[in-house]
């Protein structure tokens, strides 16, 4: 049986989840299924920043919940999300973390796309006055 065991974030292994100003949108098949001011990044050492947008900004009804899942031990059981309209490419394209560790609250309630297995992921910075307010 693998290790379950839950890890915390630190300097051997750090993670930060930081607002991010932009706008993210994601295509697949000529579909915009994401479209949101709201997504978070989320660096997590060595690995490419990740785009976490939240489930409200994204059409969910486009997704096919999967049987697959995996598991980090910083942020824990992943499920997954097929999008029928990207065919096969799109097989398990999206990922969340439904009941994350206490250290990664803040991505419960958003998915993630990996950038292969979609069109397009794009992130355009705003307009001072078009920026979501903070506080």
């Amino acid at each position: 049986m693998p290790d379950r065991s839950m890890k915390i974030p630190g300097p051997d292994h750090p993670i930060e989840i930081q607002p991010n100003g932009s706008r993210v949108v994601v295509t697949v098949g000529g579909q915009i299924i994401a479209d949101t001011r709201a997504a978070l990044t989320l660096s997590e050492a060595a690995y490419p920043p990740v785009q976490y947008i939240p489930r409200r900004d994204v059409d969910m009804a486009a997704l096919t919940r999967s049987d697959h899942t995996t598991y980090c031990p910083y942020k824990g059981d992943a499920s997954y999300f097929s999008i029928p309209a990207g065919g096969d490419r799109a097989t398990n394209a999206v990922w969340t973390y439904e009941t994350p560790f206490p250290a990664m609250a803040a991505i419960r309630d958003y998915v993630a796309f990996y950038p292969d297995r979609v069109d397009e992921i794009t992130s355009k910075i705003l307009a001072p006055d078009r920026r979501p307010a903070v506080g």
